[in-house]
């Protein structure tokens, strides 16, 4: 009945609209459930169609997924790159068809590799792993872009007690894996509840904590300038940052509810290199108390020419981190001798980034020692596992004025929210105009600021000690079972 409903050019359309759905599942709708409907309309579409239709079909839900939930791309081009409107709908366009790509090659090859008509059991594990590796295979090619992956959706599901046992993979393959089973149910084929309600199931038995505290909480300070992305980088920009965030500083000894063990200013705060910033950072820091540790995102700047996008520690602090996963056509431009000058988006308001090293030690503040994601990082679930390791707090500064007032800064939010799960760490995000939050380590959130408005966030954290599942491993063993299952899944199918 399901395959007769979807089959023709329903399809399609149902696979279009099962990616609209997965972005209603993510913030800032977040409604949950809607996530393995939109997997099983996908599934369900594929029963009986031939590759060529899979691969269509796959794209049409890319189509859906990235047009809905990346329409943000349009904003950052048009109204921060400074492009046309029609041309910014040119190039958003070409984004999503091509980030839809990532979907329809594994769903083509799925139907290659399965049998049009093959049984329950094939056709689901081959699904499921075909799923998650897709997902893997987008994480990683071309830089990567691991927005809007099915599991990060579950960040306020009964699912998410999986999250630090498997991180946003296994949230993935267990939503994959639940549509399957609500197609096998509609079916009708009432075995398959049994498998389903285990799945479910399985996040109560649980333990409700992997990580312990360590040491008191810190109380925290959060400045967010607001200052206008359009002038940011010119000498009136700079003039309004330095002001901005030095009266705020100045602030903190008449206004703030507790003495604040760090101040944090967000991603690049001040438009200029850290080395011409020396003077505005020494009058800060003598604005605070001694033991205060005061950390910021700057622009650094070494003898061979490179710079880098950093965050960097003054008074009761030290060290300092490189971002590491740069943005293609943010922070360094592909083809850069092709493409700059062509149109005005391709010309960077700044000096194109160099990445720093894999592998950095963390920085420490008020005694603690805490990991960094600049900004985009903090989308990379293994990237951010690895900084947690060797830390008690995770800290992440952003600019998302390049968002607008999209559902961008959300969708954003809510990936740091599931990190900060995953890990078992409090996350400490500070923005440039939002959205800047306190998350605990349960993934929640503590207190936040408004969008588009100059506010200080007062609050505290706790340093967190030992580790997840997930922190000590990452992603590689759901990416093995995902393997499995897809073999398991063809091995049945010659057995058929």
């Amino acid at each position: 009945m399901l395959e007769r409903v979807l089959g023709g050019r329903a399809g399609y359309l149902a696979a279009l609209i099962a990616g609209g759905l997965t972005t209603l599942a993510a913030a800032p709708f977040s409604w949950w459930w809607l996530a393995p409907l939109a997997a099983a309309l996908v599934y369900t579409g594929l029963y009986r169609r031939g590759a060529r239709q899979a691969l269509l079909r796959g794209w049409c839900y890319g189509l859906g997924l990235f047009g809905s939930g990346a329409s943000w791309v349009y904003v950052s081009i048009h109204d921060y790159g400074y492009t046309s409107a029609p041309l910014a709908f040119f190039l958003t366009a070409l984004f999503v068809a091509s980030m839809a790509l990532f979907v329809a090659l594994p769903m083509g090859l799925f139907r290659r590799l399965m049998p049009a008509r093959p049984t329950a059991l094939a056709g689901g594990l081959g699904f499921v792993g075909f799923w998650v590796l897709m997902e893997w295979i987008r994480t990683w090619l071309f830089t990567g872009f691991p927005w809007l992956l099915l599991g990060s959706t579950q960040v306020d599901s009964p699912l998410s007690a999986l999250a630090p046992l498997g991180g946003v993979y296994l949230l993935s393959l267990v939503v994959a894996a639940s549509g399957v089973l609500l197609t096998e149910l509609a079916r009708p084929r009432p075995l398959a509840a049994l498998p389903l309600v285990a799945l479910w199931g399985l996040p109560w038995l649980l333990p409700n904590q992997w990580t312990s505290p360590t040491g008191d909480p810190l109380n925290v300070a959060l400045l967010q300038g607001n200052l206008p992305q359009e002038i940011k980088w010119l000498p009136e920009g700079q003039r309004q940052a330095v002001n901005t965030y030095l009266g705020m500083t100045g602030d903190l000894e008449a206004s703030a509810p507790v003495e604040p063990d760090i101040v944090i200013w967000p991603e690049a705060a001040l438009p200029m290199f850290e080395d011409q910033a020396e003077p505005i950072m020494a009058r800060a820091q003598a604005a605070l108390a001694p033991e205060t540790a005061l950390l910021t995102g700057i622009l650094q700047r070494d003898a061979d020419g490179r710079f880098f996008n950093a965050v960097s520690a003054y008074g009761n602090a030290s060290g300092a981190y490189r971002k590491a996963h740069l943005v293609p056509f943010g922070e360094y431009l592909p083809l850069e001798s092709l493409l700059r000058g062509a149109i005005a988006f391709f010309d960077l308001p700044m000096p194109a980034m160099t990445p720093g090293p894999d592998t950095q030690p963390p920085m420490t503040a008020a005694g603690h020692t805490l990991g960094n994601a600049i900004c985009y990082e903090i989308i990379y679930a293994d990237l951010v596992a690895e900084r947690a390791r060797d830390s008690e707090l995770l800290l992440t500064v952003s600019n998302d004025s390049w968002f607008g007032d999209s559902i961008g800064p959300h969708q954003h939010l809510e990936m740091a929210r599931l990190r900060a799960l995953e890990n078992g760490r409090y996350v400490i995000r500070a923005t440039s105009n939002g959205i800047t939050a306190i998350i605990d380590d349960q993934g929640r959130l503590l207190d936040q600021l408004p969008q588009f408005e100059t506010a200080r966030l007062d609050g505290q954290v706790q340093p967190m000690q030992g580790l997840t599942p997930f922190t000590r491993t990452g992603s590689w063993p759901t990416w093995l079972v995902a393997g499995l299952m897809l073999l398991a899944g063809a091995l049945w199918r010659r057995r058929g």
